[in-house]
């Protein structure tokens, strides 16, 4: 099982906090760090320092770490022009030696759209179709080549496709439970899916629903990686697993139903039963950024036996 930390800055965490947690995580053996695109904190607590920029921190995160694979969970289609998405994506993948992952959804918080003055429409899933295309579309174009597109929400004329990342491709990830529309999305354009935080029960249908439209595009579904995200509370003793909880607001029972919480034991499990669904990635959405030592216990209890 690939384990992955996942970070909620906009929750309240400094520059200097997501380089703590990701050089924590990269010493400790964790494949990548991934942060949220978000601008405005969910809840109620201080909102101090304020959001961060997802890739201007991981920019500069690419520069400050020397293996461990950087990315978004996920990136809103609503939050920047495609063709200056895929400019910044590629220099920070170039910046980085090659270790950027993409992930790419419609976004859905519409109260950090109101609060920063971005356009939030109704209807996004054809931005993020379109969206997809393009960034796939400029990295793809040889050197020396143009691309064009014309689109309903687009219109790229004569651009000259540059910068290229190192990687080719950057793997790009679709997440969603969507039923049709978003495995079609993750069949076409993705090199992994993933769902965030679903009911346990519903993971392996939705393997299944992007398996099969993979093969209706003619795509060999283990082509993908399938992936989830879920929140870790863990602890050497049950002692450590309540006070990790009261750290992030949340109750023990809850997150062992919902996440993945309690004694290493307990959460070596639920990966085992991940796994038996198809699942061969997993984000821990680490909510206390300052809890490094949490990292340690995962590592040193968890990570070991998978």
């Amino acid at each position: 099982m690939d384990l992955r930390i996942f970070t909620e800055p906009q929750q309240g965490a400094s520059y200097d906090d997501q380089l703590a947690m990701a050089l924590r995580a990269e010493q400790l053996g964790f494949s990548a760090f991934f942060r949220s695109d978000h601008f405005l904190r969910m809840g109620d607590g201080d909102p101090l320092p304020g959001p961060t920029d997802a890739w201007t921190t991981l920019a500069g995160l690419a520069r400050e770490t020397t293996t461990i694979r950087l990315g978004t969970l996920v990136t809103s289609a609503t939050f920047r022009h495609p063709g200056l998405l895929a400019v910044q994506v590629a220099q920070v993948d170039v910046m980085s030696g090659g270790r950027v992952e993409l992930g790419l959804g419609t976004g859905w918080f519409a109260e950090e759209h109101a609060a920063y003055g971005v356009p939030f429409p109704h209807k996004r899933f054809g931005l993020l179709e379109e969206q997809m295309e393009i960034i796939t579309g400029l990295w793809g174009t040889p050197v020396g080549e143009r691309y064009s597109f014309d689109g309903k929400h687009y219109h790229l004329l004569d651009s000259p496709a540059l910068p290229k990342p190192a990687q080719s491709p950057v793997p790009v990830i679709v997440g969603g439970g969507g039923s049709k529309r978003t495995p079609r999305l993750a069949a076409r354009f993705a090199a992994e899916h993933n769902q965030a935080f679903p009911e346990k029960s519903a993971v392996a249908p939705q393997i299944d629903r992007v398996r099969a439209a993979c093969e209706e595009a003619g795509r060999d579904p283990d082509d993908l990686t399938y992936s989830i995200a879920l929140v870790a509370c863990v602890g050497t003793d049950e002692a450590e697993v309540v006070r990790r909880a009261a750290a992030i607001g949340r109750e023990p029972a809850e997150l062992r139903e919902h996440g993945l919480a309690g004694t290493p034991a307990e959460v070596v499990d639920g990966l085992g039963a991940l796994a038996e669904q198809g699942i061969s990635r997993v984000y821990l959405q680490c909510l206390d950024i300052r809890d490094l030592e949490h990292l340690d216990v995962i590592a040193s209890e968890v990570m070991a036996h998978v």
